[in-house]
């Protein structure tokens, strides 16, 4: 898998900086909520980085899993937005819930999801995002809490995958345009 990495974007001693900075937010933002905090992670992509998130906020959580489909392709957007795996909670006007995504890109699926869980009941939704490829987007929609902006090359990684491959790896990494073509991520 390594040979198919063009460069190391995000190193694994980086990516713990970026997730400790992002707990600290989140635990200073929601210290005093009084309602439930669920991190909503986003399948597939979101496991790692949510699994290393959840660990280092030190307020109260929960969890639960989306899973939702934007993709045409393996590496070209729809446009489309489905709902594979919903989020099916009785108390959810007692959540504060936070998307944990991996990447955004276009910004029309988080924009999309924030929408439809406010009018499903939550009390209020906010996003928090690994990587922000800002270049990308379409709609005008700003994520809460970023790790790191990046240029918009496909990465690979961490969660992040290209025809489920290379998310094991412990590291963010730029794919060769010889793996996937021209296409992007």
């Amino acid at each position: 898998m390594n040979k198919d990495i063009a460069r190391v974007m995000i190193t694994e001693e980086e990516l713990e900086t970026l997730i400790s900075r992002l707990a600290k937010e989140i635990d200073r933002d929601y210290a005093d909520s009084g309602r439930r905090v669920l991190l909503l992670g986003i399948l597939k992509g979101s496991v790692v980085f949510m699994g290393e998130l959840m660990k280092k906020i030190t307020i109260p959580v929960e969890i639960d899993f989306m899973k939702v489909s934007s993709y045409g392709s393996s590496t070209k957007s729809s446009g489309n937005i489905n709902i594979l795996l919903d989020l099916v909670r009785k108390d959810i006007d007692e959540c504060d819930i936070i998307i944990v995504e991996d990447i955004i890109d276009s910004g029309r699926t988080l924009m999309y999801l924030v929408e439809y869980l406010l009018h499903k009941g939550a009390n209020s939704v906010r996003t928090c995002t690994l990587l922000d490829k800002v270049s990308r987007r379409e709609v005008d929609f700003q994520p809460d809490y970023v790790g790191k902006v990046i240029e918009d090359e496909f990465v690979v990684g961490y969660g992040l995958d290209y025809d489920e491959k290379y998310r094991t790896l412990p590291y963010i990494g730029v794919l060769s345009p010889e793996v996937y073509g021209s296409t992007g991520n």
